[in-house]
C-alpha cells in the first residue's frame, strides 16, 4: 500500500497563465469620503462603479444598482487561480495555535477536493492611494438630464421652470399659512403675505443664481425659522394684545430678521464660513435637519384631526402619487412624483368643494364663522368646529383679494428691534446655514462639474444673509434660505439647468403681482396645510438622513452620534416646555402651539429677564440641542476623516484649471474683472489645516466670484 501524497501549501500555487486583475485607481477624495465616484440615487444609497463598459443612465427612482464589486466571484474551474498568489502563501493560518498550526494538518483527499472547488468570498480590498490635494470629486454625467449650464431651449425653460416650482409648492406656500393665523391675521392678510412670499422668493433666487453659489436652487421661507417666529408670536409680552395683533408682531419678527440677516451675511462674506466647514460633517447635517422635521408632530395631526376624512385622504393621496405610483410615466414624465403635492391637494380640496356644495357639513342655523363659546344652541356648539374646518367655502380671501397687488417694503410698518428676539434669529441663522451646506454640496454632485469651493460656500452663505435682510424688510415673517427640498426635486426632474429655475423665478415675481393668486392659497382649508405639512416634515427629516450616506453607514461610532443627537433633541426641549406647567391652567394658546410659550416657564430664572427668555427659547429647540449635541462629539470623538465622511470641497489651485468649473460658478457680468471692486480676501490653504492667511486679490485669474476661500467685497465709488 502506498503512502499517500503529501499535500501541497494552501492555497495552491498561481498557474503559469494567471487570469488579469483590473487595477483599482480610485480618485483621492474616494479615501476620504468613503465611495468612489459613485452616482447619487434619491434613495440615499451609493453604487461602487463597476468595471465592464458603460452602464445605461442610472435610474434615480429604481434604488441601487447592483455592486459587482461585492459580489462573490463564481466558483473556480480547476486550480484557484490568482495573480496575487505569491502574496496568499506567505499568510499564516491562525485557526490553530501560537505557529498557525491547525486540527486537520493532513485532511484526506476528497476534503481537499470539496475544498478546491468551493468558491472563497472575497472582501473589499483596502486600497491605499496617494493622496493628491489637486484630485476634485465630479459628478456622474448622466445624473440629470439637463446639467448646470445646460440650455434646453425656450419652450422646455418654460416647462421645466414651471415644474421646478410646482414640484416644491408646499414648501413656498405653507409657512405663511401657519404663521399668520397664530398672529391674529384674517384671510386677507394671509393672502397678503402669501403674495409677498411669493415675491422675495423670486427675488432672492435670481440674486442667488447670479450671485451666490449659482447653483440651480430655489429660495423661500426656511422651516428653520419656524420655530423661533412661532416661539416669538407666543412670548408672554404679546399675550395681552387686543388689537393690531399681526402687525405689532410682524415688526417685532422684522426687526430680528434683520439682525439675523446681517449676522449671517458677516459670517458668510468674512470667510469665517469657510473656516466651520472643517468642523461641519453629513453627521452634523444630518441630525440637525432630522430633529427639525421631527420637531413639528404636536402641529401635524393635531389639526388633521379636526376633520379626520378630509385631512386623512389629503395625506393618503400624497402616499400613493410620491410612493406606489412614483414609477408610473405620463408622456415620459413621472407626473405622480413630480406633482404629487399638487395632485393631492387639487383632487382633496375638489371632493371636499362637492361634500360642501351638497350640504354634508351643512347643519341648518349654524354658522361657521361664530366661535362656539358665542353660540348658544348645544346643537350648533357641537358641529361648528366641523363645519369650520371639513367645508371648503369657509373663507372669503379670494373673493376680497384685488386683481392686483404690488408687495412693498416696510408694507407692516417700521420693524421693531428687540436684542433678546435678535439674538436667538442670530443663533438659528447658523442652523440655517448648516442645512444649506448641506443642501450645496448634495446639488453640485448631481448638476455641476465639481463641488464649489469653500470661497463659494462662503459667498452663497453671505448671499443668503442679504435674502434674509430682503423677507425681513418686506415682511414674510420668516427668514429665507435654501430649500431643502432642492436637492429631492432635482433628483426626481433630473432638471439641473440654471436657466429654467431663473425662468422660473420670474414667472413666480410676475405671478405675485396678482392679488388673486395669493387670495386663492389663503382660501386653503386649515386642515389640508396640516396634512401637507404633515408629509413635508416627515420628507424633511429623510432628506436629512439621507446626509449620512456620505459618511461610514457601518461605523458604531457614527450611529451612537446620531442617535445620541436625536433622542436627546426630542427630550431635553420637551423638559423646557413641560417645565412648570400646570396641566389643569388655562392657558390662552390653542394645544399644539404649547411647545413655543416656554419662555414664561422655563427652567432658567435668573435676575435678567432677557437672558432667562433667550436660553429658555434656545434650549426648547429641537434642532438647536441635536446641533450642539451633534457637532460636538463628532469633533470630539476619535473617527478618521473616511468614517466622518467629511464633505470635500474642490480646491481653490485644482478648480482654477479647470475652465469647466470656472464657467459653473464665476460671477456673471465680469464681475470679477472689473476694477472698481476691491477685494480683501481670506484665503485658507487648504493643503495645511493650519496654514490660514490673508491676502488681497487672491483670485487673479478667475476673480473673486469663482474661487476664493471666502471674502468681503467693497464697491469703490
Amino acid at each position: 500500500m502506498s503512502r499517500p501524497a503529501r499535500p501541497g501549501p494552501w492555497p495552491p500555487a498561481a498557474s503559469s497563465q494567471p487570469q488579469p486583475q483590473t487595477q483599482h485607481q480610485p480618485l483621492s477624495w474616494a479615501k476620504r469620503t468613503a465611495f468612489k465616484n459613485a452616482p447619487i440615487s434619491t434613495s440615499g444609497q451609493i453604487s461602487t462603479p463597476n468595471t465592464t463598459p458603460t452602464p445605461p443612465p442610472p435610474d434615480l427612482e429604481s434604488g441601487p444598482t447592483t455592486n459587482a464589486a461585492l459580489a462573490l466571484p463564481p466558483p473556480p474551474t480547476n486550480a484557484i487561480a490568482s495573480a496575487s498568489g505569491t502574496q496568499h502563501t506567505s499568510v499564516k493560518r491562525s485557526n490553530g495555535g501560537a505557529n498557525g498550526a491547525s486540527k486537520d494538518r493532513n485532511p484526506s483527499a476528497g476534503q481537499r477536493q470539496r475544498d478546491s472547488s468551493a468558491p472563497l468570498p472575497r472582501l473589499r480590498d483596502r486600497e491605499v492611494v496617494q493622496e493628491d490635494h489637486d484630485e476634485l470629486p465630479q459628478r456622474h454625467p448622466h445624473v440629470v438630464t439637463y446639467s448646470l449650464r445646460d440650455s434646453p431651449g425656450l419652450v422646455p425653460i418654460v416647462y421645466y421652470g414651471l415644474q421646478h416650482y410646482l414640484s416644491i409648492l408646499g414648501s413656498l406656500i405653507l409657512i405663511p399659512l401657519v404663521i399668520v393665523p397664530a398672529m391674529g391675521g384674517s384671510y386677507e392678510d394671509r393672502a397678503a403675505v402669501v403674495s409677498t412670499v411669493l415675491l422675495v422668493s423670486g427675488v432672492t433666487t435670481l440674486l442667488h443664481t447670479l450671485l451666490g453659489t449659482r447653483l440651480p436652487l430655489v429660495q423661500g421661507p426656511s422651516f428653520v425659522y419656524l420655530a423661533p417666529a412661532l416661539a416669538l408670536i407666543n412670548s408672554p409680552e404679546f399675550q395681552a394684545l387686543n388689537q393690531n395683533n399681526f402687525k405689532h408682531i410682524m415688526k417685532e419678527l422684522q426687526g430680528a430678521l434683520i439682525i439675523a440677516a446681517a449676522f449671517q451675511a458677516i459670517i458668510g462674506y468674512t470667510g469665517v464660513m469657510a473656516l466651520l466647514l472643517r468642523l461641519i460633517s453629513p453627521i452634523v447635517v444630518s441630525s440637525t435637519i432630522a430633529a427639525l422635521g421631527l420637531s413639528f408632530f404636536s402641529y401635524g395631526f393635531t389639526q388633521v384631526g379636526a376633520c379626520l376624512e378630509i385631512g386623512i385622504l389629503q395625506i393618503l393621496l400624497v402616499f400613493i402619487f410620491s410612493l406606489y405610483l412614483r414609477k408610473i410615466k405620463l408622456f415620459g414624465y413621472r407626473v405622480f412624483l413630480i406633482y404629487a403635492v399638487p395632485l393631492g391637494l387639487g383632487i382633496t380640496w375638489a371632493i371636499a368643494f362637492v361634500l360642501t356644495e351638497t350640504g354634508v357639513y351643512s347643519y341648518k342655523g349654524c354658522d361657521a364663522n361664530i366661535p362656539a363659546s358665542n353660540n348658544v344652541s348645544e346643537y350648533c356648539r357641537k358641529h361648528v368646529t366641523r363645519m369650520k374646518h371639513c367645508r371648503a367655502n369657509t373663507s372669503h380671501a379670494l373673493r376680497d383679494a384685488p386683481w392686483f397687488r404690488f408687495p412693498y417694503p416696510l408694507q407692516w410698518g417700521t420693524p421693531v428691534f428687540n436684542w433678546k428676539m435678535a439674538l436667538v434669529m442670530c443663533l438659528v441663522s447658523i442652523i440655517a446655514s448648516v442645512d444649506s451646506v448641506g443642501c450645496y454640496h448634495a446639488s453640485s454632485l448631481l448638476v455641476a462639474e465639481r463641488p464649489p469651493t469653500a470661497g463659494v460656500v462662503s459667498r452663497g452663505i453671505g448671499m443668503e444673509g442679504i435674502t434674509s435682510l430682503l423677507a425681513g424688510l418686506w415682511g414674510t415673517g420668516v427668514g429665507s434660505s435654501t430649500l431643502t427640498e432642492n436637492v429631492h426635486t432635482i433628483a426626481v426632474t433630473k432638471m439641473g439647468s440654471r436657466r429654467a429655475v431663473q425662468f422660473g423665478a420670474v414667472l413666480l415675481i410676475l405671478i405675485s403681482l396678482i392679488g388673486k393668486v395669493g387670495g386663492f392659497i389663503a382660501s386653503i382649508p386649515d386642515v389640508m396645510v396640516a396634512a401637507l405639512l404633515c408629509f413635508m416634515w416627515a420628507m424633511l427629516a429623510a432628506l436629512g438622513l439621507s446626509n449620512l450616506r456620505y459618511s461610514n453607514n457601518g461605523s458604531s461610532r457614527n450611529s451612537i452620534v446620531v442617535g445620541l443627537a436625536l433622542f436627546f433633541s426630542l427630550s431635553v426641549p420637551a423638559y423646557f416646555q413641560q417645565y412648570g406647567l400646570n396641566p389643569n391652567s388655562n392657558v390662552s394658546v390653542p394645544s399644539y402651539f404649547l411647545p413655543y410659550v416656554v419662555a414664561s416657564h422655563g427652567p432658567f430664572h435668573t435676575p435678567y429677564a432677557g437672558v432667562n427668555y433667550v436660553l429658555n427659547t434656545l434650549l426648547s429647540f429641537n434642532m438647536v440641542i441635536a446641533f450642539v449635541i451633534a457637532f460636538v462629539l463628532d469633533n470630539t470623538v476619535p473617527g478618521s476623516r473616511q468614517e466622518r465622511g467629511a464633505y470635500v470641497w474642490s480646491k481653490s489651485e485644482a478648480a482654477r484649471r479647470e475652465p469647466a468649473v470656472v464657467k459653473d460658478y464665476q460671477l456673471p457680468f465680469n464681475i470679477s474683472s472689473d476694477k472698481r471692486l476691491i477685494a480683501l480676501v481670506h484665503c485658507n490653504d487648504n493643503n495645511n489645516n493650519n496654514n490660514n492667511y490673508y491676502e488681497a486679490f487672491c483670485s487673479k485669474q478667475v476673480g473673486v466670484g469663482s474661487d476664493i476661500s471666502g471674502g468681503i467685497i467693497f464697491f469703490n465709488s
